[in-house]
C-alpha cells in the first residue's frame, strides 16, 4: 500500500483518483488487513464477555459431564428388586456406594449416580411393596449420563474466532471456566464533517439534519464495536486544519475511526488531504458499488507500533451505510480474528437492476413465510425510509441484473442478534 496522496496536476485544479476496487477485492483486502492487526488477548469474567470472541479454543477442564448423573427422579438399584430403601440422593451431594443387591436410593434428577448402581428406576414407574419395598421394572437404556457423554477433558468445543454468545458463556461455565480470554473489543470514535448539518430540529434554510451521528454509533455497537457518547464529534468545520486535529485526537484512543462526509474532491473535502498530512496509506480507495462509491479506509501506524484505522464513509445516509457493511464489517471480523463473514443467499421474488460495472447493492426485505427476498422503495442513497424496512442488502454482481427466482447473496444488516432474519 502506497502513502496517501493527493496530487494536484498542473494547470488542473482537480485530485486524479486511483481505480476503484471491485466490491469483492475490498472487502477481502479490509480483512485481511484487520486479520494482520488483530487485536491483543484479554482475560475477561464469564460475564463480561457476550459479543467478544474467542481468542484461543475453548475446552473442557473435566469430562462433561464429571460424573454419572441421573436423568429422572426416581430410585438408584442395584441388583434385582424389590429393592429396600437405605438412603436418599439429592443434587449437590456425593453418595455412599450402594454395596448391597436389593438395596436402592431415593435419587433426585442431576443428583451424582451412585457406585454399584446396576439401573435408574423412574419414579412414576415404581411401585411400594405393603412392607415398604421399592418393586418395578427399570428400562433397558441407562438412565443417567455418563461422565464424559458430551465432552472429555480436555476437549476442544470451539475454535479460537467464535462468537461469544449467551449459549457459550453457559456452555463455558458448565465446563468449569471461570474466565475467557477473548480478543479486546474495538474501541470506535465517529467524526462527522458538513457545516451544513443540523444536530437538532427540522431541516430547512439549506441546512439538512445529521441522521449519521445518532445512528451509526449504534450500528458499531451491534458489530462489538465500544464508542461512547464522547466519542462522536461533529460537525468538524470545513477546513483542513479542522479535520486533521479532530482526526489526530480521535486516533490516540479508537482502534478505528469513522468519518461522515468529505470522501470526494470537492472545495470543502478534506479528508484525503487530512489522511495525507497524518502519513496514513489506502487500503481502499473508492469501490465499484452503488449506492456507496466514495468510499475508503486507511490504515495508520503510530509511534507505539499500535495499528489504527479510518474509514471514511459517504455523506448521503444510505450510501453510508453501504460502505459500513462493505468496508467496516470485514475489518471488524479481522481485528475480532473471526472467520471472513460468509454472506447467506435468498431467492429475488422481484427483478432487480443491475448497475453496469458496478456491484449493486439493492435493499431487500425478508418474507418471513418464504424466506424469499423483496426489493424496498425510497432507496436512494440520500433516503433512509427503505433502510428502515429493510432486512439487507442483495448483491448484484457487476454487468448483471437481478431476475425473479435467481439466488443472490445478501449481506445482512447488523441487527440484534435476536432480529436477523436470514
Amino acid at each position: 500500500m502506497g502513502s496517501v496522496r493527493t496530487e494536484l496536476p498542473s494547470g488542473d485544479d482537480r485530485i486524479t483518483a486511483p481505480p476503484p476496487a471491485g466490491w469483492a477485492e475490498a472487502r477481502s483486502r479490509v480483512y485481511a488487513v484487520g486479520l494482520a492487526a488483530a487485536l491483543p488477548a484479554v482475560e475477561r469474567p464469564l460475564a463480561e464477555t457476550d459479543g467478544h470472541t474467542l481468542a484461543e479454543p475453548l475446552t473442557t477442564r473435566t469430562d462433561l459431564p464429571a460424573f454419572p448423573t441421573s436423568s429422572v427422579d426416581g430410585w438408584a438399584v442395584r441388583g434385582a428388586g424389590p429393592w429396600r430403601v437405605v438412603g436418599r440422593v439429592l443434587a449437590g451431594s456425593a453418595p455412599a456406594p450402594l454395596t448391597q443387591d436389593g438395596t436402592t436410593v431415593e435419587i433426585a434428577t442431576g443428583a451424582m449416580v451412585p457406585e454399584g448402581t446396576s439401573a435408574v428406576l423412574r419414579v412414576e414407574e415404581s411401585t411400594r411393596t405393603p412392607d415398604g419395598l421399592v418393586d418395578g421394572v427399570p428400562r433397558a437404556a441407562p438412565e443417567w449420563r455418563r461422565p464424559g457423554e458430551e465432552a472429555a477433558a480436555g476437549e476442544e468445543l470451539l475454535p479460537a474466532g467464535a462468537l461469544v454468545d449467551p449459549a457459550v458463556i453457559g456452555l463455558a461455565a458448565s465446563c468449569g471456566h471461570d474466565t475467557l480470554r477473548v480478543r479486546r473489543q474495538p474501541r470506535a470514535a465517529l467524526l462527522v464533517f458538513g457545516d451544513e448539518l443540523l444536530t437538532a430540529g427540522p431541516p430547512g434554510a439549506g441546512r439538512v439534519r445529521d441522521a449519521l451521528g445518532p445512528a451509526l454509533p449504534a450500528w458499531l455497537r451491534r458489530y462489538g464495536c465500544q464508542i461512547r457518547p464522547t466519542d462522536v464529534v461533529g460537525p468538524v468545520a470545513d477546513t483542513l486544519p479542522a479535520h486533521v486535529a479532530a482526526l489526530r485526537t480521535a486516533l490516540t484512543g479508537a482502534d478505528l475511526v469513522c468519518t461522515t462526509g468529505g470522501t470526494m474532491h470537492g472545495p470543502v473535502d478534506h479528508l484525503h488531504p487530512a489522511l495525507a498530512a497524518l502519513g496514513a496509506d489506502y487500503v481502499v480507495n473508492t469501490v465499484a458499488v452503488r449506492p456507496g462509491f466514495p468510499m475508503l479506509l486507511a490504515r495508520l501506524v503510530g509511534t507505539d507500533g499500535r495499528v489504527r484505522f479510518v474509514a471514511g464513509l459517504p455523506g448521503n445516509p444510505q450510501s453510508a451505510v453501504v460502505a459500513l457493511v462493505s468496508l467496516v464489517a470485514p475489518l471488524l471480523a479481522g481485528l475480532a480474528g473471526r472467520t471472513m463473514p460468509v454472506l447467506p443467499h435468498a431467492t429475488l421474488a422481484e427483478p432487480v437492476a443491475g448497475r453496469g460495472d458496478h456491484t449493486h447493492l439493492a435493499l431487500v426485505r425478508r418474507d418471513p413465510v418464504t424466506g424469499t427476498a423483496h426489493p424496498v422503495r425510497h432507496v436512494g442513497s440520500a433516503m433512509l425510509r427503505g433502510l428502515s424496512v429493510a432486512d439487507g442488502f442483495a448483491v448484484i454482481r457487476p454487468g448483471t441484473a437481478g431476475k425473479v427466482g435467481d439466488e443472490v447473496p445478501v449481506v445482512p444488516l447488523p441487527l440484534l442478534p435476536e432480529d436477523r432474519a436470514w
